[in-house]
């Protein structure tokens, strides 16, 4: 099996603690039928910066912004997608990135 990075980008910030709790519980049932394949869950990050090629560092993480992470085993990029497509993010707007992860 290989690994996949799933980058997170966007989605709605919750506005009441019962968004909140409803969120979470998403997430950790969407993570719960990963079951095995999820090999690190991630975690959402703070506002990003990027270094740019001379070296200096610029506010904001450009047009899209990195919003969280995951890792996961899946046998091709296709099951990757598939396990991808059931994530909450997506019905709060955002988009996910997936890469494979390259042993070295």
């Amino acid at each position: 099996m290989a690994k996949y990075l799933l980058v997170y980008h966007g989605g709605k910030p919750a506005a009441d603690p019962s968004q909140v709790k409803a969120i979470m519980d998403a997430w950790g049932a969407w993570f719960g039928s990963l079951g095995a394949a999820v090999i690190d869950g991630g975690n959402p990050v703070g506002s990003s910066s990027t270094v740019l090629a001379d070296g200096s560092l610029v506010s904001g993480g450009g047009a899209n912004p990195v919003s969280g992470y995951s890792l996961i085993s899946a046998s091709s990029l296709e099951d990757a997608h598939a396990k991808a497509r059931g994530c909450p993010l997506l019905k709060a707007g955002g988009t996910i990135e997936i890469a494979e992860a390259l042993d070295m």
